[in-house]
């Protein structure tokens, strides 16, 4: 029970809270040859897996995703013995439980049907676990602008470039891939890459404890194959798919906003630009979250504006080449920026208050974080 327990929470992430039809809150169970396979939808996103069962007699129903897998949860049987009944019923039977779950036909549930194949690339999990861990915090949280609500795909040059924007801050990563299609791009849905990033998790964390001789394909993880077709992307990973719609329209001409030149950078620890902001934002809450940085040679200057609660000033040392410079950024995106990179230390760019600030990984040329400055509140 637990290989099915997995895959039914794992297909039920597909299942969204406002259902616009009754059985979309189902899952389908289709059990052929010696594989059972799992599927749920919502109609943009769906999640197929499959594990390998005993199977008597082929068959399939769709059933209520809380009662199976309630039932799945709390049965402590390793073995449990399933049999549909009129199609409608599924009756669940183990040494300590007989269980019926009233379902529907299998014919009633919408098809998942595989999309066409335009184009087909894959890429080793780590990288692209990597990546995606750095960008898809930056979409947009609202549908007000879709194209803002999902995350830039695009390969280039063997390059695969992903970037996320909500026009306030921006991450653009880029992951080398070989692939020699000259260039193809696509608007995917956060809720689709996010859903990815924790199957994605799992299955690299598990692979860590394996010991497969090919030494590369351990590191980088199982290969994950992507099909784009005209408006559906289709994403596989081991025995599990997923399939969702592509977001149209076109994605804002980002490169032009990312400065070229700037005057001023500094590297400075994380650990300490954590706390000390974590700190500030108290303050910087009350004013639009504003907080302004003095870059001043050997140190950053960091003040809050006069609040009602009170105000803010700290100092943390600094790697500084450049001009003194500063500008007034968003302490909640520099949060969350943050909260996205495991580096001890990050680099900042700066040309001006008027241009946005460059956050970079010592080490890794192929990232960065943008975030638009605010107005500075003088002192």
């Amino acid at each position: 029970t637990q290989a099915f327990l997995r895959s039914l929470n794992l297909v039920a992430r597909a299942i969204g809270t406002q259902q616009a039809l009754p059985i979309l809150g189902n899952i389908l169970i289709e059990a052929e040859g010696k594989r059972c396979t799992v599927s749920a939808t919502d109609l943009e996103l769906s999640i197929v897996t499959s594990f390998d069962a005993q199977i008597e007699n082929e068959g399939s129903i769709t059933v209520p995703a809380k009662a199976i897998i309630n039932f799945a949860q709390y049965c402590s049987d390793e073995e449990v013995l399933f049999e549909t009944s009129e199609g409608t019923q599924l009756k669940c039977t183990s040494p300590s439980a007989k269980t019926v779950i009233a379902g529907e036909v299998a014919s009633e549930y919408p098809t998942i049907t595989p999309i066409e194949k335009e184009t087909a690339f894959s890429i080793d999990a780590v990288p692209f676990l990597e990546a995606l861990q750095v960008v898809t915090f930056a979409t947009a949280k609202t549908t007000l602008r879709p194209v803002l609500s999902g995350v830039y795909l695009r390969i280039l040059k063997g390059d695969l470039i992903l970037v996320a924007t909500d026009s306030y801050r921006l991450s653009e990563v880029k992951v080398s891939t070989g692939i020699t299609d000259s260039d193809i791009s696509c608007i995917i849905p956060a809720k689709v890459l996010e859903e990815l990033r924790s199957i994605l998790t799992s299955v690299t964390s598990s692979g860590k404890d394996s010991k497969e001789e090919d030494g590369d394909r351990k590191k980088n993880g199982p290969a994950v194959d992507i099909r784009l077709g005209d408006q559906q992307i289709e994403i596989t990973v081991g025995q599990t798919r997923f399939l969702s719609r592509l977001i149209e329209g076109k994605f804002p001409d980002y490169e032009q906003i990312i400065p070229k030149n700037e005057k001023t950078s500094f590297t400075v620890s994380t650990k300490d630009l954590v706390t000390t902001t974590k700190r500030m934002h108290y303050f910087a809450k009350e004013i639009n979250n504003n907080l302004t940085f003095y870059a001043e040679k050997e140190h950053v200057r960091i003040t809050t504006p006069q609040t009602q609660a009170g105000k803010d000033e700290a100092e943390l040392p600094i790697n500084q080449t450049g001009d003194e410079n500063k500008i007034a950024l968003s302490s909640a995106y520099l949060l969350d920026f943050l909260a996205h990179t495991s580096s001890p230390e990050v680099e900042v760019h700066i040309i001006d208050s008027q241009h946005p600030a460059i956050f970079r990984i010592p080490g890794s040329p192929n990232y960065l974080h943008l975030i638009m400055p605010l107005r500075i509140q003088e002192e």
